[in-house]
C-alpha cells in the first residue's frame, strides 16, 4: 500500500506542471508568437497574424489547466486575468473569451471551427487539430 502512495505523489506534481499546446483547425495556416498570444487572450488582438477572425477559447476558471496557462501563457496569476477583463467588461470594452469545462470541449470546437483557438494538456491533442505553439 505504501509503495502505491509513494509512485501517486510522485506522479502528481508531474499532471500539474504539463506542457500546453495551442490548438487550431487543421486548416488554419497562421502562425503565433507568444505575444500575439498573450494580445488574443487579452482581447488587444481579434485576427490571426493573416487576418483571419480569432476567437479564443478558455478553460473554466475550476480547471488546473487553467490557471497555468494564465501564469505561463499570459505572465500573470489567474485573479490578475479575472480583475484585468472584469474592468474591461465593467467599462464596455471587452468581453472575455468564452469558457469551456474540458479538453474535450476545447478540441471539439476547434475541430469544427478554423476560426477558433484554444490550449488543451499536450497530451491531450488528437489527429483532428493542429498545434500551433506549445508551453512549457
Amino acid at each position: 500500500m505504501k509503495k502505491i502512495l509513494v509512485v501517486g505523489s510522485l506522479l502528481l506534481p508531474l499532471a500539474v506542471n504539463a506542457a500546453i499546446a495551442v490548438v487550431v483547425h487543421p486548416s488554419n495556416q497562421a502562425s503565433l508568437t507568444q505575444e500575439d498570444l498573450v494580445r488574443l487572450y487579452t482581447g488587444k488582438l481579434s485576427a490571426f497574424p493573416n487576418g483571419s477572425s480569432a476567437v479564443p477559447v478558455n478553460l473554466a476558471d475550476s480547471a488546473a489547466l487553467r490557471s497555468e496557462f494564465d501564469q505561463k501563457a499570459l505572465g500573470r496569476s489567474s485573479s490578475q486575468v479575472k480583475a484585468f477583463w472584469s474592468k474591461l467588461v465593467f467599462t464596455g470594452k471587452g468581453t472575455p473569451p468564452k469558457e469551456v469545462s474540458s479538453d474535450n470541449e476545447v478540441l471539439t470546437l476547434v475541430a469544427n471551427n478554423p476560426n477558433i483557438i484554444g490550449y488543451v494538456e499536450a497530451g491531450a491533442v488528437t489527429p483532428d487539430v493542429k498545434v500551433i505553439l506549445t508551453i512549457e
